[in-house]
């Protein structure tokens, strides 16, 4: 499969994988990747860095907006490969360890096989390499905290958004009206017959309460473009999504 690019705003660009998205931010030859898609997804995702000049090596960081296996799916050969530093919240710092693992068990997928879309979806990540065993061996905290943008390229603000998994954070790019959200809020799933700004459906979150809470936050960031884990882009106001996707979730 070929990467799908699309250039979003000057520098930023959403690509999507397999039923997944990552994200593309560059500053002259320089980029930073937030999210990396499936391990199936690596030739996908070399490609898209070289559809928009970028080589692997001048990946600045990769930033992780939770540790599932089909966002952190080439973290590893990026650190282990080109000395890529990985950054992710302090609480997933562990989770992309593998020290613990809060992502849907097969017994979790089989109790919601009778969910549309549900089994073709199970297959396709079989296919994509969602099963396999891809720890970071050496992932990082955030080098600023409190609010402070991020010294990479877009600037990228990270923001604490707990609760589809401990430490699921989204990005704000206050500068272009910007927020990577991840899987805190999204714009469509495979599982799901929503189209539109939704949270996932519940078999897929750590604790549901706090995704629900963790919109909110969300809804407070300024912006009118939305690029989540999963669906295209959205464009509205950010809050106007969180709103919807609360609406949905009640």
């Amino acid at each position: 499969m070929r990467a799908e690019v699309r250039q979003v705003a000057d520098g930023t660009y959403l690509v999507h994988g397999n039923h997944v998205n990552w994200v593309i931010l560059k500053e002259g030859d320089a980029v930073t990747l937030v999210d990396t898609g499936y391990p199936g997804d690596r030739p996908a995702l070399l490609e898209s860095l070289a559809r928009v000049g970028a080589a692997p090596e001048s990946v600045a960081a990769v930033l992780i907006t939770h540790a599932h296996n089909d966002h952190l799916g080439s973290a590893e050969y990026l650190r282990a490969a080109h000395g890529t530093p990985v950054y992710l919240h302090p609480a997933e710092v562990p989770h992309a360890r593998r020290d613990f693992l809060q992502q849907a068990t097969i017994g979790d997928v089989i109790r919601n096989a009778w969910r549309p879309g549900v089994v073709p979806w199970a297959v396709h990540v079989i296919k994509a390499g969602g099963t396999e065993h891809h720890p970071v061996t050496a992932p990082e905290p955030f080098p600023a905290a409190g609010g402070a943008p991020l010294d990479l390229p877009g600037r990228p603000v990270p923001v604490h958004t707990p609760g589809h998994t401990d430490g699921h954070c989204v990005y704000h790019l206050p500068g272009a009206g910007i927020v990577i959200s991840g899987d805190a809020l999204v714009s469509g799933h495979a599982t799901s017959r929503i189209k539109g700004p939704q949270i996932l459906p519940d078999f897929f979150h750590h604790e549901r309460a706090r995704v629900v809470a963790s919109l909110d936050l969300i809804g407070a960031l300024d912006g009118d473009v939305l690029l989540p884990g999963h669906g295209p882009v959205h464009r509205g106001p950010v809050r106007a999504a969180a709103e919807r996707a609360r609406e949905r979730a009640s």
